[in-house]
């Protein structure tokens, strides 16, 4: 089957096979930032914006986004220079094996989307499904609140 979809602002076409999950197309089609840590859901590591939303591309058909658009933290850093997520997780030693760190981008950039000033208690409960082993989880929730400010003040000069 053929599907066409948008990974990190490029339209891509691709054959794919009827089980193919979407956490496996991103992989073959190069983006080796969607990390498989579970292929069940439980991690959070394969986490993507699908038209908008975070979703952990491993439970996902391949088939269910023809004509979607996907954006992996690849689509983050721009010309001129690395996202707020990303700026404040590596400031505040939020990336430690980093396995776990593009999902968890993904997911807060979804979070931020939708709730631009979140409590602590809303970014761990955005977090509650991205599996973490190194971090404790406490620098990388600090991350998301400054880089939530950062934005903030970004978007009223």
């Amino acid at each position: 089957m053929k599907i066409a979809l948008t990974v990190d602002g490029v339209r891509r076409e691709a054959e794919i096979d009827p089980g193919e999950c979407v956490m496996d197309l991103l992989r073959r089609l190069g983006s080796t930032s969607v990390k498989n840590g579970c292929d069940r859901g439980d991690c959070g590591s394969c986490a993507v914006l699908l038209d908008g939303r975070a979703v952990n591309a491993c439970l996902v058909f391949a088939a269910q986004v023809d004509g979607s658009e996907i954006r992996t933290v690849a689509s983050l850093e721009s010309p001129a220079g690395l996202h707020p997520l990303q700026f404040t997780a590596l400031d505040a030693g939020a990336v430690q094996c980093g396995f776990c760190t593009p999902g968890m981008l993904m997911t807060a950039l979804d979070l931020l989307a939708n709730q631009p000033d979140p409590t602590e208690a809303e970014v761990r409960r955005a977090l509650a499904g991205s599996y973490c082993r190194c971090t404790g989880y406490t620098k990388p929730v600090a991350a998301i609140l400054t880089a939530a400010t950062l934005l903030r003040e970004a978007r009223h000069g």
